[in-house]
């Protein structure tokens, strides 16, 4: 066989390969949704893998309603975002400090963020459930919001500082030279040059946090504080019995703000993932 016929197996076969894969991969995103739409009586006289028959929308209504999964969303969407605005602000001016501004202590707290990360969450709730209680930030959004931020933001600093070390030091004094305060400096020509980075930390971010179970059983256990993940855990518990079809739609209304983030913003996070690789 010829190097030329060669090399075309062996991209069909890598072809057939990666659609092979994308198919495992989608394959339950897609019984999942399908699945959502089945009546009650399909779960019983169907096979799990056949298709549904129709669309049953009341599925969605009772998630949404019964199974209150209109709180849990919403409480999840609030404390995400508020989180992620937090994350953003505080991981970006660390970042900018330890790469670009010269102070005595700048070796010590870049250890001390990169420790951060290896700390399991695990060894931190007990901790954080005593202070919690004794300033009374425990059954709060507040407390929930501090925690989300605070969980996030060494692993946010490590890869806002990875760009940022490729960021040109030129365009810093140039900037200064200029006459830019340290303020608009941040503003009017790092954070636009820093677009894909903070992007990628959003999107990573509101995965983390979106899908977060640990924290929000620890410190939330109020009906009214509840989000998507532990709403999920309990949700069979609302109609008394398993309710599949609702139980398969409130799951697909969990996943789908992350499907269409990482849909939208997918290019943005790869550009923001590898930028800091290549040196400026």
């Amino acid at each position: 066989m010829s190097s030329k016929n060669t090399r075309k197996l062996a991209e069909a076969l890598k072809t057939v390969l990666i659609v092979v894969i994308v198919l495992v991969f989608l394959y339950p995103l897609f019984w999942m949704v399908t699945a959502s739409f089945k009546q009650p009586t399909e779960f019983v006289s169907k096979p799990a893998y056949a298709l549904n028959s129709g669309f049953y929308f009341q599925n969605y209504v009772d998630a949404w309603t019964r199974g209150h999964m209109s709180v849990y969303f919403v409480n999840s969407l609030i404390n995400t975002l508020l989180s992620l605005v937090l994350i953003v602000i505080f991981s970006v001016t660390i970042s900018f400090a330890l790469t670009k501004m010269q102070w005595k202590l700048k070796g010590f707290m870049a250890a001390y963020f990169g420790f951060g990360i290896m700390v399991p969450v695990a060894t931190t709730l007990i901790p954080l459930a005593q202070i919690f209680q004794k300033t009374g930030l425990y059954n709060t959004r507040t407390g929930l919001v501090l925690v989300y931020t605070a969980s996030a933001i060494s692993f946010s600093v490590y890869l806002i500082t990875g760009y940022l070390r490729a960021l040109p030091d030129e365009i810093i004094e140039a900037g200064i030279v200029d006459g830019c305060s340290i303020y608009r400096l941040m503003i009017d020509i790092v954070l636009p040059l820093m677009k894909n980075a903070i992007i990628t930390v959003l999107v990573i971010q509101f995965f983390f946090k979106w899908n977060d179970l640990i924290y929000s059983m620890t410190f939330a256990s109020k009906s009214s504080l509840k989000t998507m993940q532990t709403g999920l855990l309990y949700f069979e518990n609302e109609f008394g019995s398993k309710n599949w079809g609702a139980i398969f739609a409130s799951v697909s209304i969990s996943v789908m703000p992350m499907l269409f983030m990482y849909l939208a913003l997918n290019k943005a996070v790869i550009e923001g993932m590898t930028a800091g690789a290549v040196k400026g």
